[in-house]
């Protein structure tokens, strides 16, 4: 499938994944050059309607992969849920991914990322990992934490999904053994959290790194609801997360978007969570910064300089769209003055991400309540941060 707006000469990227991120891949990718042919497990994914050509396939099947990459130039990802073995294989026979395996296994692995993490002194809270409820250190582990463990699937999880928050040890060692039957677990230390705030930085082939501002995030149910642009955070402990960004980005060492999450807490800033692909944290800067988060990865994984990252207004705010019981009505949501609403282009389900929508402006009230009333109105489930 083409389409008949493609730009000559331009770059050609796969995008392994078609989900919304590819989605808003492809509507950056003709303004910086780049064709996109997304790996999709269905016509009905939605990226397929801004990508120039699609192919069918599982982000795992190394023929789909294979054929992926006669296509294009160079292979980059939409979410983890690959086969890192397999993308091992492809770079063996020259395969171009970006990120190489070697930084996506930071974000496809949890237990391999905390433990690279600890050993190159970032800060992380303590965590186990553990092959079943029962491990002889467990018993240890669990008598020095204040309070029953957060226990996370080493691989597979998002948006939630693959993280148990047991009330009491009795629960924690069935979620640890109902996860083990399927790979290793990380039990961690629940925090007291004072908030959550997040830093993309773009990573360039020749290792140039472009910082984008942090930003305070909110979670409701294991998925982000609210992203505030300025952060809350005090210059000190700014100045913190930007150390603490580029000691991550030169670690992993991956091109393209690093997202990178943050708990804070009363003893400083942990790392949270990593991901080296275009994040629910950066949508915002479709409209408030001059080059996007998806442009920017664009840029970066097809060799390109990078753009700059200026913010547009001095605040903004966005707001995921998550399937409410009954669906909204995404006209009304862009009758609301102000704010810029995005559609994923997927059918309506409880529980689901539907799209997102931003405001801008320059004191911090107004873009919370517009991006806020339009959320409402598109139909959301989320409560108001």
């Amino acid at each position: 499938m083409s389409n008949e707006h493609q730009p000559n000469g331009s770059a050609r990227v796969g995008v392994v994944g078609a989900g919304q991120l590819a989605r808003m891949m492809g509507e950056a990718a003709h303004d910086v050059g780049v064709r996109v042919t997304v790996l999709a497990t269905s016509r009905e994914d939605s990226a397929v309607a801004t990508s120039d050509a699609v192919l069918l396939g599982e982000a795992t099947d190394p023929v789909a992969l294979r054929q992926l990459a006669k296509d294009v130039d160079v292979i980059t990802f939409d979410h983890e849920l690959v086969d890192l073995g397999v993308l091992e294989q492809l770079e063996a026979e020259g395969v171009v991914l970006r990120p190489s395996s070697a930084a996506l296994r930071f974000a496809v692995d949890k237990a391999y990322q905390r433990a690279t993490f600890l050993d190159a002194g970032l800060p992380v809270p303590r965590f186990l990992v553990v092959s079943s409820s029962a491990d002889e250190r467990l018993r240890a582990f669990l008598d020095e934490l204040d309070a029953a463990p957060v226990v996370k699937a080493s691989r597979g999880g998002y948006d939630g999904r693959g993280v148990a928050f047991p009330a009491t040890r009795e629960e924690a060692l069935f979620d640890i053994g109902q996860m083990s039957a399927r790979g290793p677990v990380v039990v961690e230390e629940r925090l007291d959290l004072v908030g959550e705030v997040a830093q993309l930085v773009v990573r360039a082939v020749d290792g140039t790194l472009s910082f984008y501002p942090v930003v305070t995030s909110v979670q409701r149910a294991g998925m982000c609801a609210e992203v505030r642009f300025p952060s809350d955070l005090d210059e000190a402990t700014l100045r913190e997360a930007q150390g603490l960004s580029e000691r991550v980005a030169e670690l992993v060492a991956g091109v393209g978007v690093l997202a990178i999450e943050y708990f804070v807490t009363e003893r400083g800033l942990l790392v949270n969570e990593v991901a080296l692909r275009p994040h629910n944290t950066g949508h915002w800067t479709i409209e408030g910064v001059r080059t996007s988060q998806f442009a920017q990865h664009l840029r970066a994984v097809s060799g390109q300089s990078l753009g700059d990252v200026t913010p547009l207004s001095s605040y903004a705010v966005m707001v995921n769209v998550v399937g409410a019981d009954e669906p909204g009505s995404l006209d009304a949501a862009k009758d609301v003055a102000g704010t810029f609403v995005h559609d994923y282009g997927k059918a309506w389900r409880p529980g689901r991400k539907l799209g997102h929508v931003t405001a801008l402006g320059e004191e911090p009230t107004g873009p919370h309540v517009r991006a806020w009333e339009g959320a409402r109105a598109y139909g959301t489930v989320t409560r108001e941060a």
